[in-house]
């Protein structure tokens, strides 16, 4: 069998519960024809880069399948028979990721703050001049330019 990491985008205005719910018969169509889902990864509700289907944000939810081609066929088109999916995406890969994935690495360094404040590689910049005053202070001590 076959590995793939798949992602669907489903409707903002479903609840996480129901979108609980349709990764729960993903699950079941990839099982009953033979597959296992390994990993499965919602990562919230997201911002579009662009409508689609008149929205602007969607729930985002990642699969890890080892599976038959059959069944991610029948898993796509079970998808897009169904009005509240808006977007999916299968990718086989050689392996699949163990852990969390890096979307949800990166939301916990968000939450941690670990990426606030100056950054550490920066080190002293005192190799740059002064800079020349801005127009609104020059002209508030009566200089022109």
């Amino acid at each position: 069998m076959a590995l793939y990491e798949h992602i669907y985008l489903a409707r903002q205005d479903v609840s996480p519960q129901q979108v609980e719910a349709l990764t729960g018969q993903f699950k079941n169509i990839v099982t009953s024809l033979g597959g296992t889902v390994g990993k499965a990864e919602y990562w919230g509700v997201k911002s579009l880069a662009y409508r689609i289907k008149k929205n602007r944000k969607a729930h985002f939810t990642l699969l890890n399948i080892d599976a038959p081609p059959a069944a991610i066929a029948e898993l796509e088109r079970q998808e897009g028979l169904s009005e509240d999916i808006l977007r999916f995406l299968t990718l086989r890969v050689n392996e699949l990721e163990q852990g969390q994935s890096a979307q949800l690495r990166k939301r916990d360094d968000d939450d941690r703050g670990e990426r606030r404040g100056p950054r550490p590689d920066r080190g002293d910049r005192g190799d740059r001049p002064e800079r020349r005053p801005r127009r609104d202070d020059a002209k508030a001590e009566g200089e022109e330019f």
